[in-house]
Parts: structure tokens; C-alpha cells; sequence
């Protein structure tokens, strides 16, 4: 089974908590969503949606751009 194009990464610290990877972006940011919700009140909480294959990273929290 191959990985989907998306993937939704949760670190603390810079330490990798959990990922996820989803063929739908729909899909994918519905999780991100999720997964600050869920995660981000953990000390150095942050979450990002990466386009696997163009290697972008589309959205992040706490945003810092």
C-alpha cells in the first residue's frame, strides 16, 4: 500500500508525534484541522499539511509565516 500525496504531521518540540498520509487534500485538511484540536494545547505543539509530491507545505499552525 503507498502512502497518500498528503500528509499531516503533529511535533512537539520538534520531536515527530504522529503522522498521516491522505490521497484526498479535502480529507487531509479535515485532519489537520482535527489534530490542532486534539494536539495543539500540547507544549510546542505544531501541525503541517505537506504536499508529499511537490513538497510544499500548504498550511501550518500556529501559522508563522
Amino acid at each position: 500500500m503507498t502512502a497518500g500525496r498528503y500528509r499531516v504531521t503533529v511535533t512537539t518540540d520538534g520531536e515527530s508525534l504522529i503522522q498521516g498520509w491522505w490521497g484526498s487534500e479535502a480529507t487531509a485538511r479535515r485532519k489537520f484541522t482535527s489534530w490542532i484540536g486534539e494536539h495543539g494545547s500540547r507544549p510546542g505543539a505544531r501541525v503541517t499539511l505537506t504536499d508529499e509530491e511537490t513538497d510544499t507545505v500548504l498550511t501550518e499552525w500556529p501559522d508563522t509565516r
